[in-house]
């Protein structure tokens, strides 16, 4: 049955590149939210089945990749206070910061707990309680549920060991941000399934309607993704910006109201510095009042603004879909998994990393 399913998906997929192929009139330039997205796409080849005057360009949907510098150098600080355990997903430990990453601080005597769900933090808390425990939280809406539940778990349960170093982000304004930009080239989006899973696409609606875009949320396995890509070049190609879900298996309008009220309770929005894009009005979240208290800001002081050096990465123009990883002078060479130079080429979800590992 296996081989059989794989048959059937091979299939639908030159089926859907075939439909493209005849369906496009013109030039178009789509770009993927996503960075799951953008890896699926990579290791299929799926940008290669569509015909030359269709450009996918990678985004900004990467958490890792935006987490901001000052971010990563308050956690390192952090790291190396006594008496305290950063708790972090593996995946930020060789993200770079202003002077090095959580991995070199962790060699250095840095006290970082690798964890696998955001709500381990808190069993390493009881289980030390006579050490501060902080969590690093970086994520999308996709995590925040997650992150929002661990604030919220503390507080009932009155944990005061305990705190959250919140580095969260909102994927709308980011697509906002892209289209005012000047050097913009999307033409319509491939809009992330599991952030529609939680958040649905009402949010979208007043995008699409405002910069004249089709908005397609889609799925991440290959036929998912060429679907959207046909059913977003096929509202272009008709003159239509509409948002449609091809990920109907999973996404509903409204998405996930529990997890939506849950978020709501706990977060609010605010701006936010995104790392290679710059500041973005509303596009991050902060703790609501009632649970300032953990705030890691309070127990270890603000996080200092680091003006970002212009430096060999060029992770700004990968993430903003102006430029593709090949095109960076330093790709798999001075910059590899081993030795990156920016977030891009460290993260499980980030286009540099997808290019080194399937395109080389």
């Amino acid at each position: 049955m296996r081989y059989l399913s794989e048959y059937r998906n091979a299939t639908a997929v030159q089926q859907l590149a075939r439909a493209i192929e005849q369906l496009v009139t013109r030039p178009w330039v789509l770009m993927e939210v996503c960075g799951g997205q953008t890896h699926a796409i990579v290791k299929y080849g799926l940008d290669t089945l569509l015909p030359n005057t269709v450009e996918l360009i990678h985004g900004p949907g990467c958490p890792v990749c935006v987490t901001p510098v000052e971010i990563i150098d308050k956690a390192i600080a952090i790291a190396k206070t006594p008496a305290t355990i950063l708790c972090t997903f593996g995946d930020m430990l060789r993200v770079p910061g202003s002077f090095g990453s959580l991995m070199q601080a962790r060699s250095e005597g840095g006290n970082v707990h690798i964890v696998y769900s955001p709500l381990d933090a808190l069993e390493v808390a009881l289980k030390h309680p006579e050490q501060e425990v902080v969590s690093l939280a970086v994520g999308f809406e996709t995590t925040a549920p997650a992150h929002a539940m661990l604030v919220y778990q503390a507080r009932q349960q009155e944990i005061e060991n305990f705190s959250i170093l919140l580095s969260h982000f909102l994927v709308p304004p980011a697509m906002q941000a892209i289209l005012r930009d000047s050097d913009n080239r999307v033409q319509g989006f491939l809009a992330a399934g599991h952030v529609c899973t939680v958040m649905g696409y009402e949010q979208y609606l007043p995008i699409a309607e405002e910069f004249h875009v089709p908005i397609v949320v889609t799925g991440f396995e290959p036929v998912d993704i060429l679907q959207g890509v046909y059913m977003c070049l096929l509202q272009l190609e008709q003159g239509r910006s509409e948002v449609e879900n091809q990920y109907l298996r999973v996404v509903k309008k409204v998405g996930n109201s529990t997890a939506r009220d849950l978020i709501a309770q706990v977060f609010a929005p605010t701006d936010s510095a995104w790392r290679g894009v710059g500041e973005i009005a509303a596009s991050g979240l902060m703790l609501r009042p009632a649970y300032q208290r953990y705030a890691a800001q309070q127990r270890f002081g603000e996080v200092e603004k680091t003006s970002e050096k212009k430096g060999e990465c060029i992770d700004g123009d990968i993430l903003r879909g102006l430029k593709k990883p090949a095109e960076c002078a330093n790709f798999g060479t001075a910059c590899t998994p081993d030795h990156p130079l920016g977030a891009p080429m460290v993260s499980s979800e980030g286009a540099c990393a997808a290019y080194y590992r399937y395109r080389q």
